[in-house]
């Protein structure tokens, strides 16, 4: 099975919230979230909860859980096999904010838009 490639949004201002979003964690989330990304690369759109989960038409969150932690990666997937991952929460109600999903797909229309 071919591999995806997982990329990280990167803003025009050069900014990359993933990336800032990732290294603000504790080192065990950290590697809680490299080895799901991992996952996420292998598998796809073929990924299921426990790991992602579907927000709507085009997000997804991609779910790393530790002991009393509950983080959130959201993605999109892009022709080609590739995935961008935009923005990312520490998870602390039962329902994923909507402006976090808001922000994802804002990220989604100027990454889409780029390419016109």
């Amino acid at each position: 099975m071919d591999r995806f490639t997982v990329e990280y949004f990167i803003k025009a201002n050069g900014e990359c919230p993933i990336s800032d979003f990732i290294d603000q964690q504790t080192p065990k989330m950290q590697a809680k979230i490299l080895r799901t990304i991992e996952l996420l690369a292998v598998n796809g759109s073929t990924l299921r909860e426990p790991h992602s989960k579907k927000l709507n038409q085009h997000v997804f969150e991609l779910r790393c859980q530790t002991e009393g932690e509950r983080t959130r990666l959201l993605y999109f997937f892009i022709k080609g096999k590739r995935i961008i991952l935009t923005n990312g929460f520490v998870k602390t109600t039962q329902k994923t904010p909507t402006a976090e999903i808001a922000l994802a797909e804002e990220y989604r229309t100027i990454f889409i838009q780029s390419f016109d």
